[in-house]
């Protein structure tokens, strides 16, 4: 499989047909749900959640989601087609972020239906700009997410009566995204709002994005996973090889995939938090993105990783682009 080639990929031909038969959906319906908040209030544990497979990364940092990334879960009759996207970022404003902002507005203009996710019990200056980046004209669910976190449920209700002053909400779901019933029940009211047509992916494909984009959101998950809040969260990984080879010894029906990538950063002192002593925590980052990418790809993976220096990136409009960020 070539690796720009989306998950489970649908050929064209099929595309086309089914775009040219949207009369006959026999009761089928599909469209898009764009997954929007600021920072860190779970979007990306969401989507992941409502797909039924990982197909974003989490970590605690700000802006982990760097793109605008499709998740797709096909449900009897009903194909839903998530968009997973970065948080909204109002503190600073460099190349970089500027970037993710613009892949957020793009995202929310021309879907079905909105998620808005804040955190139960909170609503905070930077939830509301998110918020007035919403086209008032497309259906949006308040997603009270994190509600397994509060400790005082009967506070809850004011706060959501509060709420509906902010916006007339076509619902309102108090929710936590690792609660089965939770994600159940959502997927139960956003089909409500999904039109009837044609599916777009088939039955099973879970993603539009290629292999070789996943395996460098895994390795950039585990970075910032093994590294804390020590590392500055402008760190990018850009996959220089992904090459699939036949399988080897005991292996050799099963798929063989050499990954090699360069973990970008800004100092020399970030290159050294990351190789750790003795290069201890630039092996330990590549065995746990290896062992995640195992079971993404189900493949054998060999994967190298770098470090590369590259000062004021994330402020350079040039670089920003050359690493694929739109």
């Amino acid at each position: 499989m070539n690796s720009e080639t989306p998950i489970n990929p649908i050929p064209d031909a099929l595309i086309t047909m089914a775009a040219s038969t949207s009369e006959a959906t026999d009761g089928q319906k599909c469209g898009l749900v764009a997954i929007v908040g600021r920072p860190n209030v779970g979007k990306s544990t969401l989507i992941n959640a409502l797909v039924g497979q990982k197909i974003s990364i989490t970590s605690r940092k700000a802006q982990t989601t760097r793109h605008r990334i499709t998740g797709v879960r096909t449900r009897e009759k009903t194909q839903y087609v998530f968009v997973d996207t970065p948080g909204y970022q109002t503190e600073y404003s460099a190349a970089l972020n500027k970037s993710l902002n613009k892949t957020v507005v793009g995202a929310v203009s021309d879907v079905d239906l909105v998620l808005f996710l804040v955190e139960a019990g909170r609503f905070s200056a930077q939830d509301a700009k998110v918020l007035a980046l919403l086209d008032p004209k497309i259906p949006c669910i308040l997603i009270a997410n994190k509600l397994d976190e509060v400790k005082i449920r009967a506070q809850i209700a004011p706060w959501l009566q509060e709420m509906q002053q902010h916006r007339n909400f076509t619902e309102i779901v108090p929710m936590s995204a690792k609660n089965k019933k939770d994600i159940g029940r959502l997927l139960d009211i956003c089909e409500t709002h999904l039109p009837e047509q044609a599916w777009w992916y088939a039955e099973d494909e879970l993603t539009d994005r290629s292999e070789k984009f996943l395996a460098s959101e895994i390795v950039r998950e585990k970075l910032f996973r093994l590294t804390g809040d020590e590392l500055p969260y402008t760190s990018t990984v850009i996959i220089e090889k992904f090459e699939e080879e036949p399988g080897r010894g005991k292996n050799k029906n099963k798929r063989f995939v050499k990954i090699s990538a360069a973990i970008v950063v800004e100092r020399d002192g970030h290159k050294a938090m990351i190789v750790g002593e003795n290069g201890d925590k630039i092996k330990r980052i590549g065995t746990d993105a290896r062992m995640a990418l195992e079971i993404l790809l189900d493949a054998k993976v060999f994967i190298e990783l770098w470090v590369k220096v590259r000062s004021g990136w994330a402020d350079d409009e040039a670089r920003v682009r050359a690493f694929g960020y739109e």
